[in-house]
């Protein structure tokens, strides 16, 4: 009889620093060569050189890794309020607050009811960028919607800020319609952009007779959405008033997007989304843009087949930028602002992993402004058997790089 034991979350921090590095290991990969040695699930060959397997550029230090809280429950996301403490989701529909030291408050209140299946739960969070005057908070979660349905929502609530913290003032600003009977690709990302609005991403729901909608304008499945902080949709939305299309599309053609950032110097969005046997997404998503999914991908089926038609490029719709086969399973993604490693200084860093009989190695890659792959800069083995659900960097001190982590469930006789 087997007796699989509950997931333990740790929530950790990675100190980048220079006082805290170690020669690299003696296995780290080559210089010049392919950062990824794995064969890929596809013979799909890339759009242009650099577009898939970057070439090597060890930084020559390994990373310093410590705990900075434990005893979250399945964290999803987490974002610094502006005194250095963490709000923090955990899937299962609770809100958290952390401080530095690794003091957790109780449960924060009125939290609205999630549907913690599959892929959904309580999802990620974002702090208003005017939080000192409004103290609200943004967050997305999978809603249950009736007879069995769900989709994305994103709500807006002011944080009153006690020994027992509560949300109050609930607004719902923005439901994923149509809703739909599928515990998978519920997307979710929040991004504040500087012109006042955000963006959501939002996923095409897995299933095959909804994922075929990332390409209907008039459905929010496999879409990026750019809304008003109160909701409202922005009058240069690319899609505001065409007969058919709903007004708060950005992009579309997406499958699950679940990394999502503003380039630091252009201001510009950047995505990364989950491919399903390969094929994963390196993409910044320009207003109107078609990107393709599920009529082109560089991945293949789960059963080994290949999607329909089998294509990798069409006619207007976009090639991503650079993309990863086999999977890289990537959650968060961050651009680097630190001092540190002033080569990658406004490169994306996002981590890659992938499961071995004996550990789990994970790699942080580098991705100049342009989309050029620099490849991974440093590599690290001390989380073994760890998911990763969400990363940042901490702004007051940009060298410091937090991620959370889900230990993987181990099985016993």
């Amino acid at each position: 009889m087997r007796r699989r034991f509950p997931y333990i979350a740790i929530l950790a921090g990675l100190t980048i620093a220079a006082s805290a590095c170690a020669p690299a290991s003696s296995s780290a990969p080559q210089e010049g060569k392919p950062l990824e040695t794995r064969r890929p699930n596809s013979d799909y060959k890339p759009a242009f050189p650099g577009q898939t397997r970057a070439p090597a550029q060890p930084s020559g230090v390994r990373l310093d890794v410590r705990p900075v809280v434990t005893g979250l429950d399945r964290p999803w996301a987490f974002e610094f309020l502006p005194d250095g403490r963490l709000v923090v989701t955990e899937i299962e529909g609770r809100i958290r607050i952390a401080t530095p030291g690794g003091a957790l408050s109780p449960p924060v209140a009125g939290v609205p009811k999630v549907v913690a299946e599959g892929q959904g739960g309580l999802l990620d969070v974002a702090v208003d960028p005017d939080f000192t005057t409004n103290q609200t908070l943004y967050f997305s979660y999978a809603e249950p919607r009736g007879g069995g349905k769900n989709g994305t929502t994103l709500a807006r609530a002011r944080l009153v800020d006690e020994p027992q913290p509560r949300l109050v003032d609930l607004t719902v600003i923005f439901r994923q319609e149509p809703a739909w009977d599928s515990r998978q690709h519920f997307g979710s990302r929040i991004v504040f952009s500087p012109d006042g609005t955000l963006f959501l991403t939002l996923g095409e729901r897995s299933v095959r007779d909804a994922r075929v909608h990332a390409q209907d304008l008039g459905m929010d499945l496999g879409k990026v959405v750019r809304i008003n902080k109160d909701g409202s949709i922005p009058k240069d939305n690319p899609f505001v008033g065409r007969r058919g299309a709903r007004p708060e599309i950005w992009s579309y053609g997406h499958r699950n997007v679940q990394a999502a950032a503003l380039h630091p110097a252009t201001h510009q969005l950047w995505t990364i989304e989950h491919g399903p046997r390969g094929g994963d997404e390196l993409n910044r998503p320009q207003a109107g843009r078609n990107y393709g999914w599920p009529v082109i991908s560089y991945g293949i089926e789960y059963s080994g087949m290949k999607l329909p038609g089998g294509r990798t490029r069409q006619e207007g719709m976009e090639q991503p930028l650079y993309y990863w086969d086999p999977v890289i399973a990537p959650s968060g993604m961050i651009f680097y602002t630190g001092s540190l490693f002033p080569k990658w200084r406004d490169n994306i860093f996002v981590e890659r992993f992938w499961r071995s009989i004996k550990y789990e190695e994970v790699y942080l890659h580098a991705y100049d402004s342009v989309g050029q792959a620099k490849a991974g800069i440093a590599r690290y083995i001390d989380f073994f058997n760890a998911r990763r659900t969400h990363s940042s960097l901490d702004k007051r001190t940009p060298d410091e790089f937090y991620f959370a982590t889900l230990p993987a469930m181990k099985e016993a006789a």
